[in-house]
């Protein structure tokens, strides 16, 4: 059975999605770093593997991670939270 990610895990990931397309410099590596064109990215914001990919990228980032969490108003474990809920989700389809 596949399960949907809880919606805090997924509000959390389209948050960091934003955070990063606000900057264009962050947009831009992050875009380096998946191949990944904006066409794309509008193709596949809402899948879950993608959004696991987009807090992938923040957390392999320290002070990207606590820029974003300071703007954000959240802390770095929520954001760890997010990313093993949606983890799971890949583990179920896997």
């Amino acid at each position: 059975m596949t399960r949907r990610p809880s919606d805090a895990a997924l509000a959390c990931a389209v948050d960091a999605l934003s955070f990063l397309a606000r900057d264009g410099e962050r947009i831009e590596r992050f875009l380096l770093a998946t191949g990944l064109s904006p066409g794309d990215i509008r193709s596949v914001a809402e899948e879950p593997a993608f959004l696991a990919g987009v807090l992938d990228h923040l957390l392999a980032d320290e002070p990207l991670l606590l820029i974003y969490c300071e703007e954000a108003g959240v802390p770095s474990e929520d954001v760890w939270a997010a990313r093993r809920t949606l983890g799971r989700l890949s583990e179920d389809q896997g």
